[in-house]
């Protein structure tokens, strides 16, 4: 997770599951909903305000978005977002904080930058990536074949899923038959 600099970003480690499927889902809820469109306020919660590193970004990322949305991009599944807080030093000294820049992101395999315009995904491949707009649907399939994020390609990810029927197509037109009785007397 990082914030873009002069020459290129800096932000923080985060180990588990970086994939886009994952993250990008979060952090476009989160800017929306969580930090009400606050990029500053967001880049300080999730880069700025953590020790050393994060472990894995959690559900609560997604406090303040509707239910509904909530429901589709967790299945009804929370946990919280950890930090890294159980690392052990050979020396037994306190950790150092967990810096990814530019410059020591090459054993990485994806990278966030939080753009003014969006998410600019970078993997280990790229020195940098495409930006997923801000006002993206977060229920977007997002994939996770490094192959498909090139810098100047298109985002790759397929429509969300429809959440409401599309309307039923209008009725044929019916022809009417005529039903004459006759009625025989015997």
């Amino acid at each position: 997770m990082a914030r873009p600099t002069d020459t290129g970003f800096t932000g923080i480690y985060v180990h588990w599951d970086g994939y886009p499927s994952h993250h990008l889902p979060l952090l476009l809820t989160a800017f929306r909903h969580r930090f009400a469109g606050d990029l500053e306020t967001m880049a300080q919660h999730l880069i700025d305000n953590v020790a050393v590193g994060w472990s894995e970004l959690g559900t609560d990322l997604l406090d303040g978005a509707p239910e509904p949305l909530r429901h589709a991009l967790t299945g009804g599944d929370n946990y919280p977002s950890s930090e890294l807080d159980d690392l052990i030093t050979p020396d037994g000294s306190p950790p150092e904080r967990m810096t990814v820049a530019e410059t020591s992101a090459s054993g990485l395999d994806w990278g966030y930058i939080l753009r003014p315009h969006g998410i600019e995904v970078v993997h280990r491949y790229e020195t940098r990536g495409p930006v997923v707009g801000w006002k993206t649907d977060p229920r977007a399939r997002f994939s996770d074949n490094y192959a498909l994020w090139t810098p100047d390609g298109p985002i790759p990810a397929t429509a969300p899923p429809r959440t409401a029927q599309p309307p039923a197509n209008p009725a044929k037109s019916v022809t009417t038959t005529s039903v004459v009785r006759i009625s025989v007397r015997r």
